[in-house]
């Protein structure tokens, strides 16, 4: 009678397929990425940094509508490949209006000021404003439109829809480069000092130690300041802070791997000590190495936007989740809290996902389930 058996992996998936969180908390994090990597096809907002201003419509509640006046310009250039997911870097001007009306050939626009009140009437011509335009009705059709921005504007007038998806982008970005630099040196010097052991496993151990004892904010601040403020210098400081919990981790399952009769007979076939480590150690640690990645990616999230904060992440006018709430935290005593609760919703969600996922891989790789 044949035996069918399923390896680690399969039972581990199998497992994981039967977690509803683990599995909805995957295909959500899916959707986030897909949206992070498209985002200026689909937001309101495709300027570079979704950094359109319109200061006559600060601070709007989700679900604000307006009219706006394009102006539009013939010396615009054509869109190239990259502005689909990086913005465009030039835009048309748009104005908000609250009335229009077309008499004597000429187009009479009340710009919005605020509701219930009235601005100064502009006037604008065929000829000199909108040339390559045929009459008032092509005009009206093509570049006066009703515009609603579903979560309100920020106090620069911009699109928070458009600032929320394209700060997705670095909350995500950060976490996948993080974990990618702790991985890289934790997993490294982890499997040197458990493997190795002796006086190298001291001088790794100190290291860790050493970094461990000083407070992740305070390290993180520190090499951001050494490096200087930047989009890229955040990443390289957040995953330089993040190495030593999985150095431990690995050092400790290779130190109980090592003993095993596997790595003992590949000792005996003379393999060296660099193709055991990678071949025959590293593969068979991985469940938890997982784990803690899944968390690293939690915290490394939740560094950048306190780091954005403090003003010494992301700099403006890039979008970042950390920056735009502290761009309105004031505005929680004053009526308009959702101009920091939707950021800060959202950091909660994209964290409480990968602490999700980590418990249901945990619970996956755990045999005794």
């Amino acid at each position: 009678m044949a035996q069918k058996g399923n390896s680690l992996t399969q039972i581990a998936l199998q497992k994981f397929k039967k977690d509803f969180w683990g599995v909805f908390s995957l295909a959500y994090l899916a959707l986030c990425f897909v949206i992070a990597v498209f985002a200026y096809l689909i937001i309101p907002d495709d300027s570079e940094n979704a950094n359109q201003m319109q200061l006559a419509i600060h601070s709007k509640s989700p679900g604000f509508t307006v009219k706006m006046l394009t102006l539009d310009s013939k010396e615009l250039p054509e869109t190239t490949f990259s502005e689909y997911f990086f913005g465009k870097k030039n835009v048309v001007e748009q104005i908000p209006i609250s009335d229009y009306k077309i008499e004597n050939n000429e187009l009479v626009v009340e710009p919005y000021v605020g509701e219930n009140e009235v601005g100064m009437s502009k006037i604008f011509t065929l000829s000199e404003n909108f040339e390559g335009y045929k009459n008032w009705q092509e005009v009206e059709e093509k570049l006066i439109e009703e515009k609603t921005f579903l979560l309100g504007t920020d106090k620069f007038g911009r699109d928070m829809l458009s600032r929320m998806l394209v700060g997705m982008r670095i909350s995500i970005s950060i976490g996948f480069v993080a974990v990618f630099i702790s991985l890289l040196i934790g997993m490294t010097l982890g499997a040197i000092a458990g493997y190795f052991g002796g006086k190298i496993d001291q001088l790794i151990m100190w290291l860790i130690n050493v970094t461990w004892s000083i407070p992740t904010l305070l390290l993180v601040i520190a090499i951001t300041l050494a490096l200087g403020k930047g989009f890229w210098q955040v990443f390289i400081a957040v995953g330089l802070t993040m190495w030593v919990e999985v150095a431990r981790v690995v050092r400790g399952q290779v130190m109980s791997v090592k003993k095993m009769q596997y790595v003992t007979a590949a000792r005996t076939l003379g393999y060296t000590d660099f193709r055991i480590i990678k071949t025959h150690i590293l593969p068979n640690i991985l469940a938890p190495v997982i784990v803690i990645s899944a968390a690293n990616f939690a915290a490394a999230i939740l560094i950048e936007s306190g780091l954005s904060f403090l003003g010494i992440g992301a700099q403006p006018p890039m979008p970042s989740w950390g920056s735009i709430i502290k761009d309105h935290y004031n505005y929680i005593i004053l009526g308009k809290p959702y101009l920091a609760i939707i950021p800060g919703l959202a950091i909660m969600s994209l964290v409480m996902t990968f602490m999700l996922i980590g418990n249901a891989i945990r619970d996956a790789f755990d045999v005794r389930i």
